[in-house]
């Protein structure tokens, strides 16, 4: 229960950074961003290419930026996120 709560909130701070224009999307701008360590936080689909998972997770650990793996899927991930576009990678600019 307290799991699906914290999927819940980490949803609501997707949508809600979207709206602000604080959201990062697609894999060469959040790894070029997290290279520049202006990024606070990552989350990935469920179906993120492992190659992908691996090098955002790398870069991710050089600078000391948490990675949230989400259950939801890149379709489903582009819908909350209201774009016409699945997304595999989303980053949250500084918080």
């Amino acid at each position: 229960m307290a799991k699906k709560k914290e999927i819940n909130e980490e949803i609501k701070l997707l949508k809600a950074k979207v709206q602000e224009d604080k959201a990062i999307i697609g894999t060469d701008r959040v790894v070029k961003e997290l290279r520049k360590k202006s990024l606070s936080k990552v989350f990935l689909s469920s179906n993120c290419p492992d190659n992908t998972k691996s090098d955002i997770q790398h870069y991710a650990d050089l600078v000391k930026v948490p990675v949230v793996q989400l259950d939801l899927n890149n379709e489903e991930l582009g819908v909350v996120c209201k774009k016409e576009f699945f997304i595999s990678v989303l980053g949250i600019s500084g918080e």
